[in-house]
């Protein structure tokens, strides 16, 4: 009875965790895509990166999900079952704890392989992958042309360009520019243009032919209006950061020789994110149990309160590891056994207080 019994958990449990984790999955992927899709416009990204970028960017923050996820699925499927019944029934036909430990572990353990090897080696290579897309994605967005009936940023917002149409030569018909230069605003209209760029991409430079500029500072009653044949309005673009020096984005070997307090408190968030599988994944079995007559989502609060002390904990840690308040040497372990006490105060501690209150009556 009892492999029957830890196959039935282990089920339920697997479907808890997954129908959770696909609902933080997605609500992960739908914030992933709305960021993405805001620095595609704003920098012109090409199409053929967005979606590597979203999947990328995913990758790299599941750590974050899955023991929240295994978390949830392992309180919601047995808490189902207490509420049930069902584990009331099993235990009365001789099963014991361990037919509801076993098989939890055995999720937990695999969970927590898997997302050791995320954690310290799929997500770094995943964050440095997209930033060196999106480093390509901007070098490409310099050089792409203007296309008709859409408006182009350049120079970090500060000049914006708009053609209503494009001839086959590459000329600009019925252009309109604006750029700021502090509190100046010019804006300059042309029947055509020409747009090219210097050899390093720094450079975008707009000929405007046969148009008018507007000069003047916006509230202010005082502009000058001018008639050119001929206009040239030169754009600068920002210098691209060095991408590749990314805390997150290095390889955890590297972290792993460094005596730097921001590294060593890097590597020890690493390793921490999957032990927090295991943790959770065990506390979840007794936060899960319920009192007679309790509904079966009555301790989701109470999980959802532990993991947010739990991660905050950890980030706290990581932190005082990074500014040298605390030893490195020490790692992160001590939020693992902090947890661990809180929970068992919190689910043990009523009845030990109840049974003290009861001797003292008796005495």
């Amino acid at each position: 009875m009892g492999t029957i019994l830890g196959r039935y958990v282990l089920r339920e449990v697997v479907l808890a965790w997954l129908v959770v984790t696909g609902v933080l999955l997605f609500i992960l992927v739908a914030n992933q895509v709305i960021g993405v899709l805001e620095r595609a416009a704003a920098n012109q990204y090409p199409q053929s990166v967005v979606l590597e970028l979203i999947g990328l960017g995913a990758l790299s923050n599941i750590a974050l999900l899955l023991p929240f996820g295994l978390l949830l699925g392992v309180v919601l499927a047995l808490g189902r079952l207490y509420h049930d019944s069902e584990v009331a029934a099993a235990l009365a036909c001789g099963a014991g704890p361990g037919n509801i430990y076993v098989p939890v572990t055995l999720l937990a353990l695999l969970l927590t392989a898997g997302l050791a090897g995320i954690t310290l080696g799929l997500a770094p290579d995943a964050i440095t992958h997209a930033l060196d897309l999106r480093s390509a994605a901007l070098r490409a967005g310099q050089f792409a042309p203007i296309a008709p009936g859409k408006f182009r940023s350049f120079g970090g917002g500060n000049a914006v360009v708009y053609a209503q149409t494009v001839d086959p030569d590459g000329t600009l018909d019925n252009v309109f520019v604006e750029r700021n230069s502090g509190p100046l605003v010019e804006v300059a209209v042309a029947g055509r243009a020409r747009h090219t760029v210097t050899p390093d991409g720094m450079t975008h430079v707009i000929t405007l032919y046969d148009g008018e500029r507007l000069e003047g500072m916006p509230g202010s009653a005082q502009f000058r209006i001018l008639k050119f044949a001929e206009h040239i309005v030169p754009v600068q673009v920002p210098a691209l950061a060095d991408t590749a020096r990314r805390l997150d984005g290095l390889p955890s070997r590297v972290l792993l020789g460094s005596h730097d307090p921001e590294r060593q408190a890097e590597l020890q968030w690493r390793i921490a994110m999957p032990v927090t599988c295991l943790v959770l994944a065990l506390l979840a079995v007794r936060l899960a149990r319920l009192k007679p007559r309790q509904g079966r989502y009555a301790r989701v609060w109470l999980a959802v309160l532990v993991y947010f002390l739990y991660s905050n904990l950890i980030s706290a840690g990581k932190v005082w590891i990074a500014r040298g308040t605390m030893p490195a040497a020490l790692g992160l372990w001590w939020t693992h056994a902090a947890i661990v006490l809180l929970v068992l105060l919190i689910v043990a501690g009523p009845g030990i207080a109840q049974r003290l209150r009861h001797r003292e009556r008796s005495a």
